[in-house]
C-alpha cells in the first residue's frame, strides 16, 4: 500500500473542504431565494437606523449628563434621569447585533449585563486603575445597568440622590464615575455605528449559507437574543425558572418601574425584525417572514410540519405581548405579588423560541452555532 499517495490524497481533500468552507458565496442555498435583498433590507433599514437613533440618544444623554456636571440642580437631574430612560429604551433595538466589531469589542457585554455588582462599582469609585476595555470582571460595572445605580439606586429620593453629588463638588467620586462610564459606552456605541456605516456592502454581500455567512451568523445572533437576551434575561431568571426566584436581578433594578417597558420594547423589536419593518417607520421590508413564505410556496407545500411557520412565529410574537401587558411596571414587585403571570410570559416566549431556533433554523438550513446549556 502506498502510505504516502493515499496521505497526499487526504491533505488535497481536506484543503478543497476547507476553502469551500471559508467562502461565503459558495455555499449558495439551493432554494434561489435572494438573500442579498434580505440583508440589504436589514442593513440599510434596520440596523443602520437603529444604531444611528440609538447613537443620538446616547449623546443626549451624556449632554445632559454634562450640564448636570456644572448645574447640580434637580431639574438637570430629572433631565439626566429622563434620557437615559430613553436611550435604555433605544438600546434595545441593537443588543440583538452581536456582530461584527460589536462581538470584537464585547459591546454588548460592556453595554447591559445585569445585575449591577454595586460592590465593584463602590470599589471603582475610589480607584485610579480601572480597566473597563479588557477586564470581564468589570462587565457588571458599566454601562445601563451601573449607571441604574449611580442615577436611581444610591440614595431613596431624587433629593437625597442630589445631596450625594452635591458633596465635594470639584472631585465628586460618583460623578467622575458616571461620567468615566457615559464616556465609554459613547466612545464604543460611535465605533460600532461606524463599523457599519463602512462594512455594510461586505455584510450584504455575504450572501451564502455557510456558517461565516451574514444571515447564518445573524439569524443565530436574533434567536440567541431571543432566548438568552429576553426570555432568560429578562423574565426566567428573575422569576425563578431554574432556581429561586431573583426579584433584584430584574433589568433596570433601582429605576424599577421601566422593566415592563424595557422588555416591550425588545419584543417590539425581534418582531419587527423577524418581519423586516423598517426602524422607527410602519414600512415592511424584506425580513424572515418574507423567507419562510417563499419556502411555504416553493418547497414545503406539502408538508404540514412547515406550513405557515412564519404567521405561527408571528402569533408567537403577539401572544407573548399580551402576556407582557398583564404584568406590573416593576417586574420585580410582580415576581414577589403574583409569579404565576411572569411565568405565563415566560411559557409564551419560549413558545417562540422553539418556533424560531427548531422550526424555523430547519427551514432554513441555518445549524445552531452557540451552546444551549439549559436544554431549550
Amino acid at each position: 500500500m502506498n502510505l504516502s499517495k493515499y496521505s497526499s490524497l487526504f491533505l488535497i481533500l481536506i484543503v478543497l473542504f476547507s476553502c469551500s468552507d471559508n467562502n461565503d458565496n459558495d455555499g449558495n442555498s439551493s432554494d434561489n431565494y435572494n438573500r442579498q435583498a434580505l440583508l440589504s433590507n436589514i442593513a440599510n433599514n434596520i440596523i443602520l437606523p437603529a444604531h444611528t437613533s440609538f447613537d443620538l440618544g446616547l449623546d443626549n444623554f451624556s449632554s445632559n449628563v454634562s450640564v448636570f456636571n456644572q448645574d447640580r440642580s434637580i431639574g438637570n437631574l430629572l433631565n439626566v434621569q429622563e434620557s437615559f430612560v430613553e436611550a435604555y429604551k433605544m438600546w434595545q433595538h441593537i443588543e440583538m447585533f452581536n456582530i461584527g466589531l460589536a462581538e470584537e469589542i464585547y459591546f454588548i457585554q460592556k453595554m447591559n449585563i445585569y445585575p449591577a455588582n454595586v460592590t465593584r462599582i463602590e470599589n471603582n469609585l475610589n480607584s485610579d486603575n480601572i480597566d473597563l476595555d479588557n477586564n470581564p470582571n468589570q462587565y457588571s460595572s458599566q454601562g445601563f445597568p451601573a449607571i441604574d445605580y449611580l442615577l436611581f439606586g444610591i440614595a431613596e429620593t431624587n433629593e437625597l440622590i442630589l445631596d450625594v453629588y452635591l458633596e465635594n463638588q470639584e472631585n465628586n467620586i460618583y460623578m467622575n464615575y458616571l461620567i468615566l462610564l457615559v464616556d465609554k459606552m459613547v466612545s464604543n456605541s460611535d465605533a460600532v455605528l461606524e463599523y457599519w456605516q463602512n462594512n455594510k456592502e461586505d455584510f450584504i454581500n455575504s450572501n451564502g449559507n455557510t456558517s461565516s455567512s451574514s444571515l447564518n451568523m445573524l439569524t443565530n445572533d436574533f434567536i440567541y437574543y431571543y432566548e438568552k437576551g429576553l426570555r432568560a434575561n429578562k423574565i426566567g431568571i428573575p422569576a425563578g425558572v431554574w432556581s429561586d426566584v431573583l426579584p433584584q436581578n430584574v433589568e433596570a433594578y433601582y429605576k424599577s418601574n421601566i422593566s415592563k417597558q424595557l422588555s416591550i420594547e425588545a419584543l417590539n423589536a425581534s418582531k419587527n425584525f423577524f418581519l423586516g419593518k423598517h426602524f422607527g417607520s410602519q414600512t415592511d421590508g424584506e425580513g424572515l417572514y418574507d423567507y419562510l413564505g417563499y419556502l411555504d410556496d416553493t418547497n414545503y407545500s406539502d408538508s404540514l410540519m412547515f406550513i405557515g411557520l412564519n404567521d405561527d412565529i408571528v402569533s408567537s410574537f403577539d401572544n407573548s405581548m399580551q402576556k407582557l401587558m398583564l404584568l406590573d411596571d416593576n417586574f420585580a414587585l410582580q415576581i414577589q405579588t403574583d409569579n404565576i403571570k411572569m411565568l405565563e410570559a415566560y411559557d409564551a416566549i419560549q413558545q417562540g423560541v422553539v418556533r424560531l431556533k427548531t422550526n424555523m433554523l430547519s427551514i432554513l438550513g441555518i445549524s445552531v452555532d452557540y451552546f444551549d446549556a439549559d436544554g431549550d
